[in-house]
């Protein structure tokens, strides 16, 4: 009965657990050996109480050394090779990956091997892996990045009350909470071979597969009980939390649960869909184009339709982030605060609110758009166009096309990348229209603004009362906008949002 149970858990969590089955990348005329073990757990997994442990636990394997070596002996016996490993935590799964040249393979197998059949797990490790995590929780998130902050802070209450909600590095109450006990039994009962694909890629030896998935053997072999799919709720109407500190500008991330992933053939149109509103890093996308080019009120404005892992330092998709539960978002980069227009320019000296009221509006009203009205047959033509070229950047190099296998595995298909090339090759617009349709909506949003002490009680007035926040210029840049512009931006900032709820929340009261 306990084994039936334990089946029907596997099967209601997206993905399933493929007990060390072997992806092979075969690349003879490659000077790399990649090896990846992409192992079915990730903070999903942490106890409560313990939020964090996955993360800590990872990062104990690879910062610190092995039974025979410290983990300084470990970096200077890699160090000739110009080999490298790490390891990526997420929501559902933790990835090492290991890196080396062909001619050094049976030497820095030796070592990868000891990395991961016999971590040391020592005292001085742990102290030292737990206190730059520890610091991240407390500290790093809330002062090094606004944009990464209001990020985290959106998955915080979208996510709430399920394993997704908090940070992959954990809670700061979590994190101090853990043990080296804790690491150890987490090792034993998360990392197994049990729920463990491995990734080769590159010039390696023929019957490799089978040597490491034999080397393997030695690890745990339990079960880990992994929890049922996260399914978020919608949120009733627009609900904003705004998180006041010391701050430059006002950051902003917002969105809502989309009932979709890669799995289902729906993505390649959302895709289509989603790159002409604000592909990441693009200057052509609406958002961009609005925000960005045309009223020069940031550094740039971008949508998702799936989590974007790091994306203030990744320029594509990186592979080793697969998620079974996701939502559509849309990335905001810092805009003026009120504060600063004052000090600034004095035709803004009677200015009480920044920017963010009226970027929020109009980002809102671009998908309200698309929704109502669809995407042209041309735009969607160019579209369609560019990301069959695109995609296949997400796989330049040997760790990037095996991780993106290794995802494919994770949500059901062979190969994600030539999969969603032979459906976006026979999309049609009307596909994409009815697909926008389907997932896509603006009454119903979550919404984070990080910003400073002096935005947060005005700009909370004006989104609770829906009060008109009409764009404010310096005379230099209003005097160089069309007609067309300036009609637009009347339009924008009566713009009504369905809000029924704004929070003010003290930066220090969060992710505790």
């Amino acid at each position: 009965m306990k084994n039936i149970i334990f089946a029907l858990i596997m099967l209601a969590f997206a993905g399933n657990i493929f007990p060390q089955e072997v992806i092979e990348l075969n690349l003879p005329k490659s000077d790399k050996v990649v090896i990846k073990l992409m192992f079915r757990n990730g903070s999903v997994c942490d106890p409560e109480g313990k939020e964090g442990l996955t993360r800590l636990t990872a990062n104990l394997v690879t910062s610190g050394g092995t039974s025979d070596m410290t983990y300084s002996q470990v970096q200077e016996k890699i160090y000739p090779m110009a080999a490298r490993y790490g390891v990526s935590v997420d929501k559902e799964v933790s990835i090492f990956t290991f890196q080396v040249h062909k001619d050094f393979l049976d030497e820095f197998y030796k070592i990868l091997k000891g990395v991961i059949l016999s971590p040391s797990f020592s005292q001085e490790d742990f102290d030292r892996v737990k206190s730059n995590q520890q610091n991240y929780v407390d500290q790093v998130i809330r002062t090094s990045s606004d944009e990464e902050y209001s990020k985290m802070a959106l998955e915080d209450v979208l996510f709430g009350g399920t394993k997704y909600q908090y940070m992959v590095m954990g809670k700061s109450s979590g994190v101090k909470s853990i043990t080296l006990d804790d690491v150890k039994s987490h090792y034993k009962n998360y990392f197994t071979k049990n729920n463990l694909l491995i990734g080769i890629a590159g010039n390696y030896p023929s019957g490799f597969a089978a040597t490491i998935k034999n080397d393997l053997q030695p690890l745990s072999g339990a079960n880990p009980a992994l929890p049922e799919k996260v399914s978020p709720k919608m949120p009733d109407g627009v609900n904003v939390n705004i998180i006041s500190k010391d701050a430059f500008g006002s950051a902003i991330f917002m969105g809502f649960p989309m009932d979709i992933t890669r799995s289902s053939d729906d993505f390649a149109a959302l895709m289509v869909a989603n790159s002409y509103l604000g592909e990441h890093r693009k200057s052509y996308g609406l958002l961009y184009d609005k925000i960005r080019t045309t009223r020069s009120m940031n550094y740039g404005d971008y949508s998702y339709i799936e989590w974007y892992d790091n994306g203030g330092s990744n320029m594509l998709p990186p592979p080793g982030v697969p998620r079974s539960s996701n939502y559509f978002s849309i990335w905001i980069r810092p805009v003026q605060i009120g504060k600063q227009l004052r000090q600034q320019y004095s035709e803004l000296s009677d200015v009480k609110l920044g920017h963010a009221l009226f970027a929020i509006r109009l980002a809102l009203r671009e998908v309200d758009n698309i929704v109502k009205n669809g995407i042209s047959e041309q735009d969607f033509e160019a579209t369609r166009e560019f990301l069959r070229s695109y995609i296949k950047l997400y796989v330049q190099t040997p760790a990037s096309r095996l991780g993106y296998l290794m995802d494919s595995k994770f949500c059901g298909r062979k190969d994600f990348i030539s999969e969603m090339d032979a459906l976006l090759a026979k999309l049609t617009v009307d596909d994409v229209n009815r697909a926008v349709k389907k997932y896509w909506q603006i009454d119903n949003f979550f919404i984070t603004v990080v910003t400073d002490n002096s935005e947060a009680e005005e700009l909370a007035i004006a989104l609770k009362e829906n009060t008109p926040s009409p764009m404010s210029y310096s005379n230099l840049v209003k005097s160089g906008l069309p007609a067309s512009v300036i009609a637009e931006d009347n339009e924008v900032a009566n713009f009504k949002l369905n809000v029924k709820n704004v929070n003010i929340i003290k930066s220090e009261d969060t992710f505790k």
